[in-house]
C-alpha cells in the first residue's frame, strides 16, 4: 500500500512520460514478449467502453438538475464550436496550397472492414441517422451524435417531469462515472506502455520519423490554431490578452488529453478546469460533454490534409470551388467523429469521395493515419479538448465583461 500511494503522489504526466520510456525500451529489448501488448489493448477498450456512457449521463444529469438560464451564454459557445471547427479546416486546405503534400500509397497497410460514407448528400443523410438511432444502439456502437441527441431529448424530459429524488439519483450516477473515468486514467501508463511496446516491437523506432512530413504540416496546422487562430477568436470574445487564458487550457486539457487519445475521456478534465476558473455550473457541465461531441478542429485538420494529400498523390487538380467544399465537408464529417482514439480516421473516406476517390485508395490512406496516429491522434485529441474548455470560457467570460466583473485570467 506504501508502494501505491508513492506511485500515485506522483504527477500522472510523469508516470506517463515513465510508461512510454520504458514500452519503447523493451519494444526494442524484447519485441517478442507480446503479452506486454495486452496493457495497451485493456486501456484503449476501457475508454472506449466507458466514455460513451460517461456522455450520456453527464448530459441528462446536467440537463435535468441544472437552473434555467444560460442560453445565450450556450449559444455563443455552439457558434464558438462551429466557427473555430471550419476555421480549422480552412487552415489546413491554406497550408496544403503552399506545401505539396503527397502519399506512399504504394507500400501503405490497406485497412479492412470499413467503408466510405459516400458523397454530400450521404454525409448528411448518415449524420442525421446517426442522430436518430437506437439510444443503446448508440451507446454500443460510440455513437456520439445519437448519444447526445437522446441524453438531451431524456433530460429536458426528466427535467420536467423527474421529482428531486430522482434528478439526485441521476447526478449520483453521472459522479459515479466520472470516477470510474478517473480511474481508468489513472491506469494511463501501463495502458501507455503497452501501446507504446505494441508500435515500437513490430515497427521499430522509424514509427517516429517515417512519413515525417505528413506529421509536420500535420501538427503545424494543429499549433498554428492552438497558439495563432484560437486565440483571435478568444479575443474577439473578452477583448484582452488571450494568452494566460490559452496557455492555461493547454497546460490543464491538453496534456492529458494528449495521453488519453480521447476527448470524452477527457471530459472530467476539463469539468474540473473550468470550476476552477468559476465558470458557470450549469452552462460548462453542458457545454463541454458536447464540445467532446461537435467542437473537432483537430479532426478537421486531419481530414482535410490527408484528403488533399491523397488527391495530390493522384494528380488531380482541386479548384477553389472544391476546396471550399472540401472545408465544410471536413468540419461537418468532423462533428460526427467519435470521441475516443482515431476517430477522424475513418471519416477521411467521407472527404475523398468528393473526388471520385475509391474506396479501396481511400482505405490505404487511412491506413497511413493510423500508422502516423501515434503522435498525430493524440495532438489532435488535446487540441479538441483543451479548445473545449477555452470556448466554453470565452462565451461566459464575454458576458462577465458586459457586465463589468473581472475576469480570473
Amino acid at each position: 500500500m506504501n508502494i501505491l500511494r508513492k506511485w500515485n503522489s506522483i504527477s500522472l504526466v510523469k508516470r506517463i512520460l515513465c510508461g512510454l520510456v520504458i514500452g519503447a525500451i523493451l519494444g526494442l529489448a524484447v519485441p517478442q514478449a507480446t503479452g506486454i501488448g495486452i496493457l495497451g489493448t485493456l486501456f484503449v477498450n476501457a475508454l472506449r467502453a466507458i466514455a460513451p456512457v460517461l456522455v450520456f449521463f453527464l448530459v441528462i444529469a446536467a440537463l435535468a438538475c441544472g437552473n434555467e438560464g444560460g442560453g445565450r451564454t450556450m449559444g455563443r459557445v455552439v457558434i464558438l464550436y462551429l466557427v473555430g471547427t471550419f476555421s480549422a479546416a480552412v487552415v489546413a486546405v491554406i497550408a496544403c496550397s503552399f506545401i505539396h503534400i503527397t502519399l506512399p500509397l504504394g507500400t501503405a497497410a490497406a485497412a479492412e472492414g470499413y467503408e466510405s460514407s459516400g458523397g454530400l448528400v450521404d454525409i448528411f443523410t448518415n449524420l442525421l441517422t446517426s442522430i436518430v438511432a437506437n439510444p443503446f444502439g448508440a451507446i454500443v456502437d460510440a455513437n456520439y451524435l445519437g448519444i447526445l441527441a437522446w441524453a438531451v431529448i431524456f433530460g429536458l424530459a426528466l427535467k420536467r417531469l423527474a421529482s428531486e429524488t430522482t434528478k439526485k439519483a441521476l447526478f449520483d450516477f453521472s459522479e459515479a462515472v466520472s470516477q470510474g473515468v478517473k480511474w481508468v486514467i489513472n491506469c494511463a501508463p501501463f495502458g501507455i506502455l503497452g501501446l507504446v511496446f505494441t508500435t515500437v516491437s513490430e515497427n521499430g523506432l522509424e514509427i517516429f520519423i517515417d512519413y515525417g512530413r505528413l506529421l509536420a504540416i500535420l501538427l503545424g496546422c494543429m499549433a498554428f490554431v492552438a497558439l495563432v487562430l484560437n486565440p483571435i477568436i478568444v479575443f474577439t470574445q473578452i477583448r484582452q490578452n488571450p494568452y494566460r487564458l490559452v496557455f492555461k487550457c493547454l497546460r490543464e486539457s491538453f496534456i492529458t488529453a494528449f495521453f488519453t487519445r480521447s476527448s470524452a475521456a477527457n471530459i472530467p478534465v476539463n469539468l474540473a478546469l473550468c470550476k476552477s476558473l468559476g465558470l458557470d455550473e450549469d452552462n460548462y457541465s453542458i457545454s463541454i460533454p458536447l464540445g467532446a461531441t461537435v467542437n473537432m478542429a483537430g479532426a478537421a485538420i486531419t481530414i482535410t490534409v490527408m484528403t488533399i494529400a491523397c488527391v495530390n498523390t493522384l494528380g488531380m487538380e482541386i479548384p477553389l470551388a472544391m476546396k471550399v467544399l472540401l472545408s465544410f465537408v471536413a468540419a461537418i464529417s468532423a462533428c460526427g467523429a467519435s470521441g475516443v482514439a482515431g476517430g477522424s480516421l475513418l471519416l477521411i473516406p467521407v472527404a475523398c469521395s468528393l473526388f471520385g476517390i475509391s474506396n479501396d485508395i481511400a482505405m490505404q490512406v487511412v491506413g497511413i493515419g493510423f500508422i502516423i496516429g501515434v503522435i498525430q491522434d493524440s495532438c489532435e485529441t488535446g487540441l479538441n479538448s483543451s479548445t473545449d474548455a477555452l470556448f466554453t470560457a470565452a462565451a461566459e467570460f464575454h458576458d462577465w465583461k458586459k457586465e463589468g466583473r473581472k475576469l480570473p485570467i
